[in-house]
């Protein structure tokens, strides 16, 4: 928790990045053939939600990495 005492992981730093962050989970989810949906998604387990997470975060370093290469 940061010191607001608000939980800070699902936080935006840039807003205009959430709807492209929105997609991106969805993809990863159709992706990996889990059944996520727009809202709560509490029926899903820790680890199929850990799995759309964990894929977002790499393939967001990927993307990044083929930026700072110049691709």
């Amino acid at each position: 928790m940061n010191q607001s005492g608000s939980n800070s992981g699902s936080r935006v730093n840039v807003p205009e990045a959430r709807g492209a962050l929105d997609n991106m989970k969805f993809e990863i989810a159709r992706e990996l053939g889990i059944n996520f949906k727009q809202g709560y998604n509490g029926d899903l387990t820790s680890r199929e939600n850990g799995y759309v997470g964990g894929y977002m975060v790499k393939r967001l370093i990927e993307q990044a990495e083929r930026q700072m290469a110049g691709k």
